[in-house]
């Protein structure tokens, strides 16, 4: 056992001798070819999110896609009083084929009253109501259409009231604020097709 230490504590000082060594030969060129290294860039994998664009409130939010055009939403993250995350909105403009101006995906947390649907009122003007759509791992998903005469209101408005019921407690209903504060701005940008 003593000879196993003694070749062990050999090897090991051997190591740390040559690693010394090594060492204090990088050292020596690394301060002459600093210049030379590179600090590396980040990367997006494909399908990735990454924010192209801040207006006010409102990120414009891109989908990274190797084929080019990535395709892009404006997004906002909602907070209750408390600043705790609780839902998210992604909205885009459509090409005006249809009475849909633009659309927009309001993702609710899981425990959302579902049959109570998400309710929408800008400036305390007329409240209106969307159905949820589908639920998975991230949330329930209430896909939504607005009208031009809707998405006029957003540019002249300062705020959307926001209304989601919780299942557990509907008495409790959950107010958040949609700020409108840059929307026009990212409305008028000019964001590519929107995200599937």
């Amino acid at each position: 056992m003593t000879n196993i230490f003694k070749t062990l504590s050999a090897a090991a000082l051997l190591a740390f001798s040559a690693g010394t060594l090594v060492a204090q030969e990088t050292t020596t060129e690394e301060t002459s070819t600093t210049a030379d290294l590179s600090l590396g860039e980040p990367t997006l994998q494909p399908g990735q999110p990454y924010a192209r664009e801040q207006f006010g409130d409102w990120t414009i939010r891109c989908l990274n896609n190797p084929e080019g055009d990535d395709p892009c939403q404006l997004y906002q993250l909602l907070t209750d009083a408390n600043g705790n995350e609780v839902a998210e909105i992604n909205l885009f403009p459509l090409d005006g084929a249809g009475e849909a101006a633009a659309g927009a995906n309001i993702v609710a947390p899981l425990g959302t009253f579902l049959t109570q649907g998400v309710t929408l009122q800008v400036d305390g003007g007329e409240a209106r109501r969307y159905p949820f759509t589908f639920c998975n791992a991230g949330g329930c998903v209430a896909r939504v259409g607005f009208t031009a005469a809707e998405i006029a209101q957003f540019k002249a408005g300062n705020a959307v009231q926001m209304t989601l019921v919780p299942f557990a407690a509907p008495e409790n209903r959950v107010e958040l604020t949609i700020s409108l504060t840059g929307f026009t701005a990212a409305f008028d940008s000019g964001t590519p097709a929107p995200a599937q």
